[in-house]
């Protein structure tokens, strides 16, 4: 189990690619009469989030859940910086680039959800402050019932589109916040919830978003080719805002380096695979709102995943630099707070 975890999440862009390749092309291997089981879960994708987000829960540690309560104010500012910046950027980039109808809903809603699981995870290889990054993650996604459909009737209410803001808010708290409760909670009361969660509960969130994003692939197959420069453009602007957002917010509210690695990766890595359900399951009409939440996927993971490096290699060399290089077998989050660390 542990192999599989390791090689899921250390190629987990090239996994994601491999399935989105053959739920694009499932129906010229197998013939367009054939069951498509990316197709059949397109229906789902609700259940795929709330399976997503109990493992999710069932990961948290409690002791990184108490250290949020106290440095309340540090994880609060860097939610802000997320939630002001983000639908701020994805406005921009939406109008700068000229995107219109679903396009631009899609943009939006990347641009207003919070930030993605597999930031955590980046976060450690960035040798950021991981229980921080755990924390934002937290806080985004508690707050998420009542920011998000706020934000998004706010940035659309000239785009002539209907939002159902409650029933946005209540579906966000039963497939979002309260799977998180309760994986929580499970892991808490019981040791064999808490043992199997240890051993498998990352496998099974990675497993369930790529599976999302395939599906949602295999029901726009017919759309992928209109991937313009425009909509590329707008994916690189909102990404690239968003690092420089966390980055340099991060300053602003006093961060050390840790914690600024780790909000930059936070604010920059969106969790569009949730976009990409609340897309269809609110804008079904608009098939160009799922398919700019499920490419923009692919561009943050990349991103991410080059940033990540990129911090691990600068940190290193500036440690070495200092003569305060950190043991290999040392936990970043713990690491990153000390009063060595370079910024």
């Amino acid at each position: 189990m542990n192999l599989v975890k390791r090689l899921l999440s250390k190629y987990l862009l090239l996994w994601l690619i491999a399935t989105c390749v053959v739920a694009y092309f499932w129906p010229s291997l197998l013939g367009k009469d054939a069951a498509n089981p990316f197709l059949l879960s397109a229906n789902g994708m609700s259940a795929l989030i709330f399976v997503t987000m109990t493992a999710v829960g069932s990961l948290l540690p409690f002791d990184e859940v108490k250290a949020v309560a106290k440095r309340w104010p540090k994880t609060l500012g860097g939610t802000a910086i997320q939630y002001l910046s983000m639908p701020t950027l994805a406005f921009c980039a939406a109008k700068l680039f000229g995107l219109e109808g679903g396009a631009f809903v899609g943009a939006i809603l990347a641009g207003c959800v919070p930030g993605a699981m597999a930031s955590n995870v980046l976060t450690l290889t960035a040798r950021g402050n991981v229980s921080y990054s755990v924390g934002l993650t937290t806080s985004a996604t508690l707050l998420s019932p009542v920011v998000v459909p706020l934000t998004l009737a706010f940035f659309l209410s000239g785009e002539k589109i209907s939002l159902p803001v409650g029933d946005v808010m209540l579906n966000l708290l039963v497939t979002v916040v309260a799977p998180v409760g309760l994986g929580f909670g499970l892991a808490r009361l019981f040791g064999w919830w808490r043992r199997g969660a240890e051993r498998c509960a990352e496998i099974v969130a990675n497993v369930a978003i790529i599976w999302i994003i395939a599906a949602v692939v295999a029901k726009n197959a017919a759309s992928l080719s209109s991937l313009t420069p425009a909509l590329l453009g707008a994916f690189a602007f909102l990404n690239v805002g968003g690092y420089l957002a966390g980055y340099f917010g991060g300053a602003a509210i006093g961060l050390d380096g840790g914690m600024r690695r780790a909000l930059t990766i936070e604010v920059g890595m969106q969790n569009a695979g949730l976009g990409t359900a609340l897309a269809a399951r609110y804008f079904a009409d608009l098939p160009e709102a799922s398919l700019f939440c499920a490419s923009y996927t692919f561009g943050c993971m990349a991103s991410g995943i080059i940033l990540a490096q990129a911090f691990r290699i600068w940190t290193e060399r500036q440690e070495r630099q200092s003569g305060a290089a950190v043991p290999t077998n040392v936990d970043a989050s713990k690491t990153s707070e000390t009063p060595n660390e370079t910024a």
